[in-house]
């Protein structure tokens, strides 16, 4: 099979279509899907829009109390998880996972292979932004480590149960900060090169764009589609809560009051918009039989021609695009090496 072009299908869907909206007509009845970071913003979204459209929903959670309480209302029945454990809420079934500690996913991806259940969607939503520098229990750079190598273990540990789908999609949600770096594959955890929160972000960022190529490259033939979505700037979900007021008032994220600015053609997204690309990834029949595209604004995006590249750096307010690095198979398969050599038991 041949690699699908970052080519726009125009979907009919833009940057204002919400999650409930691109997942209209769709039946998930009998499907599983898990989602990551699924009980707050557009995790929390991405999970109450599954759920109506009739899939069973797992949802890791670092704090399952938390999880829960969010989780409450978004459809079926059930009880509330009790902390620490297992349980189900809304519909919703709460599992315990930190995607920093490895034992943790490993434990997680145990249980759910325990369940005798096929994956059919997993929604890799999960991660940090612009942290203060901090490694995880093997010295991995905390960002690379829970954006990408959680993922990539969790993926990797579940592997035989996507296959078992007949047919499944894995979602990476990525993010025009891919912009801000390429992954390094020689020095990951920043050891040599000095700390930068947000070129640490972007390296991250590139990667999970690049994860979804190399993953879909090895699935396809079993039935395994992977694409990375990029959801748009959204600051009042928590994921910004390491950048000061001034500096989202600065990118013109927030107004002079501090408020969020709506503005779905400049990518300043509401959650339900800002859900919309994952679900539509996640559900959309325009995208049978395609997979390994970087996605945004509910349709595949065009690669940012070189001629523009400078331009489109330094333009927030650029149109859709992707850089030639965040797609690029060489690399691609090189970061899947890399990151099975990390993510050794």
């Amino acid at each position: 099979m041949t690699t699908t072009a970052q080519q726009p299908l125009h979907s009919g869907f833009g940057p204002g279509s919400t999650a409930e909206e691109v997942a209209a007509g769709v039946d998930l009845t009998g499907r599983v899907a898990i989602v990551t970071g699924g009980y707050s913003g557009i995790g929390l979204e991405t999970v109450r829009v599954l759920r109506a459209a009739g899939a069973d929903v797992v949802v890791p959670a670092r704090d399952p109390a938390r999880a829960a309480a969010a989780l409450e209302g978004t459809g079926g029945g059930g009880g509330s998880g009790a902390p620490g454990r297992s349980g189900r809420t809304g519909g919703v079934e709460v599992v315990p996972m930190d995607l920093i500690d490895p034992a943790s996913v490993d434990a997680f991806a145990e249980g759910f292979l325990a369940s005798g259940r096929p994956l059919h969607l997993l929604v890799a939503n999960a991660g940090i932004m612009a942290t203060p520098l901090a490694r995880d229990a093997r010295g991995r750079e905390a960002q690379f480590a829970t954006n990408h190598l959680g993922h990539f273990r969790l993926v990797s540990r579940l592997w035989p149960v996507l296959r078992a789908a007949g047919g499944a999609r894995v979602v990476v949600v990525s993010s025009r900060g891919h912009r801000f770096a390429p992954v390094d594959l020689d020095d990951p955890d920043f050891r040599h090169a000095p700390y930068e929160p947000f070129v640490a972000y972007g390296r991250s960022k590139t990667a999970n764009a690049l994860f979804a190529v190399e993953l879909d490259r090895r699935g396809r033939a079993e039935g395994v589609r992977a694409f990375a979505a990029h959801p748009g700037t959204i600051v009042d979900t928590g994921l910004a809560k390491h950048l000061s007021e001034d500096a989202l008032r600065a990118a013109g994220a927030v107004d002079e009051d501090g408020t969020p600015v709506r503005d779905a053609a400049r990518q300043l997204k509401s959650v339900p918009q800002g859900a919309a690309t994952l679900v539509w990834c996640a559900t959309s029949p325009r995208l049978a039989g395609l997979g390994g595209v970087y996605c945004e604004n509910c349709d595949i995006s065009p690669l940012v021609p070189e001629d523009d590249r400078d331009a489109w750096l330094r333009d927030d307010k650029a149109p859709a695009g992707v850089l030639d690095y965040a797609v690029d198979p060489d690399t691609a398969a090189r970061l899947w090496d890399l990151s099975e050599r990390l993510t050794a038991r």
